[in-house]
């Protein structure tokens, strides 16, 4: 477990959408492998990984999705990846629902302007939907780790960006898979949705953007853009991508470390799915 430096955190508006942006601590990360001449340098090395359990009915889907192709397709990000030291990025997409269950939907590719963009947004947008049971985000970490061995691309930084509606209930804890992935040098960045009003028949909590700060996010410059209007999903996303590709991170306001304890039970989903199912 690494020992938790210090916390900086800030709210800030940009593009019109409230980015939660939290800075972490650790230890030093494990250098980047990789000095082969073959492979392709970029800016960010980019993890795409998108929730896709039974708690995200379709219509939930179709906008995170449209989400997504709308804003790698946008004026700003283009602006925003050219803004780079190599002005190109490396990016993969994934859908995830339990432990066992995640499908690359885009292998890596390279985004270096409009072509490339556009390439990788219809081949998001052309897949077939589907959705599948449990929520494991830590399986989605695990999953991801090994995609960076074999990008082809090294990045001046490696980064998962996780999106979802619902705690991990399945599989490792969360924690654990975090810190693996946060061994590695890579930041992960969360993307809770809260569109819909927390049941409990459904699992859900009225905190999840507190539980992905405290519970799954990590690294240099980790944050978390919660969405909690449907209207507001491809602002925030392209938001977001803006953080990640460009560097945008607005300056950050020291306040005190408290958080030795996280404000959430980082076990809270493993609990309500056993105190439901009884498994």
């Amino acid at each position: 477990m690494f020992r938790r430096v210090a916390i900086l955190s800030a709210l800030v508006l940009l593009s019109g959408a409230l980015v939660l942006l939290t800075w972490r601590g650790y230890a030093a990360p494990a250098a980047h492998p990789g000095a082969d001449s073959a492979v392709i340098p970029v800016d960010v090395e980019l993890v795409l990984a998108v929730d896709i359990s039974y708690s995200m009915d379709p219509d939930e889907q179709a906008v995170q999705r449209e989400g997504y192709v709308q804003a790698l397709t946008s004026r700003a990000f283009l602006r925003a990846l050219k803004e780079g030291m190599h002005g190109k990025i490396a990016v993969t997409y994934f859908e995830w629902a339990g432990y066992t269950e995640q499908k690359v939907i885009v292998p890596w590719r390279l985004i270096d302007g409009p072509e490339s963009a556009d390439a990788v947004a219809a081949e998001i947008a052309n897949a077939p939907y589907r959705r599948a049971a449990r929520t494991s985000i830590s399986g989605a970490l695990l999953f991801a780790l090994p995609l960076f061995e074999s990008s082809g691309y090294r990045g001046a930084r490696r980064v998962i960006d996780v999106s979802g509606d619902g705690t991990n209930n399945n599989g490792q804890l969360v924690t654990l898979a975090r810190d693996e992935t946060l061994a590695k040098g890579i930041t992960i960045n969360g993307l809770p949705i809260m569109l819909k009003r927390p049941t409990p028949s459904m699992m859900d909590i009225d905190q999840l953007d507190v539980y992905y700060e405290d519970c799954v996010i990590g690294g240099p410059g980790a944050f978390v853009v919660p969405i909690r209007e449907r209207e507001k999903f491809t602002e925030a996303i392209r938001t977001k991508l803006l953080l990640e590709i460009a560097g945008r991170v607005p300056p950050a306001r020291i306040i005190p470390a408290s958080a030795d304890k996280p404000r959430i039970s980082c076990t809270i989903g493993e609990r309500m799915w056993q105190d439901r199912w009884g498994n």
